[in-house]
């Protein structure tokens, strides 16, 4: 029997660390049965955290889900008794298993399942088998670079640029050097997806990289990620390390005349690195700004040499493309957009996590089907797609079909793939506000429309969101959006004002309550919102007045409570702690 622990970040955070000590010491006490006790990545449900897998001898899964320490020595005694049975009250529901059973998963295809920290479990899975076929098959450069056009593969990291292209450009170019660099920085508010693959499946990445290196003639290969991202360095580290001592990197790999080695540099967090010229300058130890292009990477990258970048979802599909495929790869999603992308589901949404799906699934099966729809009953209002280069996709879109072009077309774009779910509470205002004060604060100043175009447009909306808009203020936003997505230098500059431009588009009527009627529509902006209480609700319970930091409740228990709006610092913890819908936001 085995037990298997999902520590990836997110476990960690929920406790599996503490669940992981407490087994540990159970079983090092008495283990007649020789349980093995083992870790894993994110399986991608997030919301069920801590995961612990308990495996039978012949294979028989039983998921247990929100396992706390407390619950370690019921483990335990089922696994040494045989009676798993007893834990029961902690196996996921068939309603839950849905989240995965609707999914196709290649980049994902191995998290949750191997040890991340043992590149034998990745070998037993079929680790490292498609650069083997590669190097010893006699596949030649353009054979690989071939299969990936077959299997249409686009860049996952934002654009959706074909893999295949830049690969050939890259191979063709002339250079003494060639690098091969991994974009791992991911910024956007909301996404994880590459921090969970490298957490969960190291080894992937190394070998897609690889594969890619040894396309273009790359013989030093860089993976560039965030230093907020400790856990998944330290096990990237150590698949470098696993990898090289089996041959995997290094000198004449799998006994070829292909020798190349792989790095790892830690990003100080700057979002406008995942720009793949200012990632280079970061590379080369200078400021992040972004370069002009032409030249391009491919021909004068990093030290002025052919380089070529990716994410790291696109070098994970990578191994699996060469073992089974272009045509399998292609055989999954839409005309324009093949294969499947990987989500991270978050904000108001009832199931949170990974969610890996093939193009041409609607945005409705994504967020009702699989993410099981809002949390508290709550009415969908929008989803924002990209991040900060994104856009705000309204309900009446719910149906587009995730693609390229498609999503696109509502103003919106694919990007990395955070996808930040909004209920009816959410002002789609102060959303817009949010998203453009990252940007304008995370612009590198390089380009005049980027650095005062954003401060000029995030001015407009604090003032819109304070109650102090004015006519016209719309059209002013629409004119600076123009103007700053004509004249950015780099992709954060001329997508910077697609959550404003989506809001005009989409949710209009929002921006003008607030500035012709001074009115926040979700009774979220602080300045346009008022507390009271319905007397003819409130039952005089004084758990509003007991939660209020400031004192502006008054009332006798058992008798209706009021509020001071003087006094009033419209934090909301009276309606947060009223039971009975007494406290009323106008």
């Amino acid at each position: 029997m085995r037990i298997v622990i999902g520590e990836g970040s997110c476990g960690l955070a929920a406790g599996a660390g503490a669940v992981h000590t407490k087994l540990e010491e159970l079983l090092a006490t008495d283990n007649p049965k020789g349980v093995e006790l083992g870790i894993t990545g994110c399986i991608g449900m997030c919301f069920l955290e801590p995961i612990v897998d308990v495996y039978e001898d012949d294979g028989t899964l039983h998921r247990l889900v929100r396992v706390q320490e407390k619950d370690a020595q019921a483990i335990y005694d089922a696994a040494m008794g045989g009676d798993l049975a007893l834990l029961d009250k902690l196996l996921i529901s068939p309603e839950e298993e849905q989240f995965l059973a609707k999914q196709t998963r290649v980049a994902l295809r191995d998290c949750g399942i191997i040890d991340p920290e043992s590149i034998d479990d990745y070998l037993a899975h079929g680790g490292y088998q498609a650069i083997t076929k590669v190097l010893t098959t006699g596949m030649s450069q353009e054979d690989v670079i071939q299969q990936i056009d077959i299997a249409g593969l686009r860049g996952r990291g934002g654009a959706g640029f074909s893999t295949a292209f830049k690969w050939r450009a890259a191979r063709d170019a002339q250079g003494d050097q060639k690098y091969l660099i991994c974009n791992a920085d991911e910024g956007d508010p909301g996404a994880f997806m590459d921090r969970a693959v490298i957490e969960g499946d190291p080894h992937s990445l190394i070998e897609g990289m690889l594969i890619g290196a040894y396309s273009i003639g790359a013989s030093e290969a860089i993976v560039y990620v965030r230093a907020e991202y400790p856990l998944a360095i330290t096990r990237l580290r150590k698949a470098i390390v696993d990898a090289t001592a089996r041959g995997y990197l290094g000198e004449n790999i799998c006994g070829s005349d292909f020798s190349c080695t792989l790095r790892i540099k830690a990003g100080a967090g700057a979002f406008v690195c995942g720009e793949e010229t200012a990632l280079i300058e970061s590379l080369e130890g200078k400021r992040g700004m972004p370069r002009l292009k032409p030249p391009f990477p491919a021909q004068a990258g990093y030290w002025l040499k052919p380089s070529n970048i990716n994410n790291v979802e696109t070098y994970a599909n990578v191994a699996w493309i060469i073992q089974n495929g272009g045509a399998a790869f292609a055989a999954m999603g839409t005309e324009g957009s093949k294969g499947t992308k990987v989500f991270a589901l978050s904000g108001k949404i009832a199931r949170g996590g990974l969610v890996e799906v093939p193009m041409g699934t609607t945005l409705r099966e994504v967020i009702f089907d699989i993410g099981g729809g809002i949390r508290d009953n709550k009415e969908f209002k929008a989803v924002q797609l990209g991040g900060p280069s994104g856009g705000c996709v309204p309900a009446s879109k719910l149906d587009t079909v995730i693609d390229y072009n498609e999503l696109s077309a509502t103003g919106a774009i694919m990007g990395s793939g955070g996808m930040v779910v909004m209920d009816e509470t959410t002002c789609m205002v102060s959303m817009a506000r949010f998203f453009l004060d990252f940007t304008a604060k995370e612009s590198c100043g390089k380009c005049v429309h980027c650095r005062l175009g954003t401060k000029r447009m995030l001015e407009i909306l604090d003032r819109i969101v304070a109650g102090k808009g004015e006519p016209g203020d719309i059209e002013k936003l629409e004119d600076l959006c123009y103007a700053i997505k004509d004249g950015a230098l780099c992709g954060l500059g001329q997508t910077a004002p697609n959550p404003v431009l989506t809001t005009i588009r989409y949710f209009r009527d929002e921006l003008e309550a607030h500035i012709d009627e001074r009115r926040c529509p979700a009774g979220e902006c602080r300045e346009l919102i008022s507390y009271s209480i319905d007397k003819s609700v409130c039952i005089g319970c004084t758990a509003c007045a007991r939660q209020c930091p400031v004192g502006a409740i008054s009332g006798e228990r058992k008798s209706p409570h009021e509020i001071d709006p003087q006094l009033c610092i419209k934090c909301g913890n009276c309606k947060t702690a009223c039971r009975f819908g007494a406290v009323q936001v106008a």
